[in-house]
């Protein structure tokens, strides 16, 4: 083995010192770079402009150019949008669960017979066997004169037509 000197050790620190500047410079350099450059975003033409895609969010944009410049706009997740609703929907199921659990329980079995007659018919007036009555109520003054009137006036308006009709067969022979 040969002996170390003083060279070779500075030799070595030379080295390992622009090797950590290197590689720091490296790092500092890849920090400081647009992030298209990085890779982030990922650009697909479309007729109304560019669809970019931000590879670390997910995110899509539509990127359009104006009077100004380029505009980007994201585009609205479906998903986003699903997972809301489909959460909404579970705690609802757990809400009702909860309720279903709290509330008494019914079952399909009633131990008691149903009676026999409909409930909701009304009962038949009760009165001698033979005899039934059966009680229709009766227009009020009011409604028969509107319904005179009406005949009144359809009356009318059949012979004017007669008339008429006979007015024209006679200028016509």
């Amino acid at each position: 083995m040969r002996p170390v000197n003083s060279s070779t050790t500075s030799w070595l620190a030379v080295a390992a010192f622009a090797a950590a500047m290197a590689i720091g410079g490296d790092l500092h350099a890849a920090q400081s770079a647009p992030d298209s450059e990085n890779g982030r975003y990922s650009m697909t033409p479309i007729p109304e402009g560019v669809l970019r895609l931000d590879t670390r969010t997910g995110t899509v944009s539509t990127c359009t150019r104006n009077g100004a410049g380029w505009a980007c706009y994201a585009v609205p997740d479906e998903r986003t949008a699903l997972d809301a609703e489909i959460g909404r929907l579970q705690a609802e199921v757990e809400r009702l669960k909860g309720q279903l659990a709290a509330g008494p329980t019914v079952s399909g079995k009633i131990d008691d017979a149903l009676p026999k007659s409909d409930s909701l018919k009304k009962a038949e007036p009760r009165g001698a066997e033979g005899e039934r009555k059966i009680e229709i109520p009766l227009p009020s003054d009011q409604d028969v004169d509107r319904v005179m009137s009406f005949l009144e006036k359809a009356w009318r308006r059949l012979i004017d037509m007669a008339n008429r009709v006979q007015k024209d067969v006679a200028g016509r022979i």
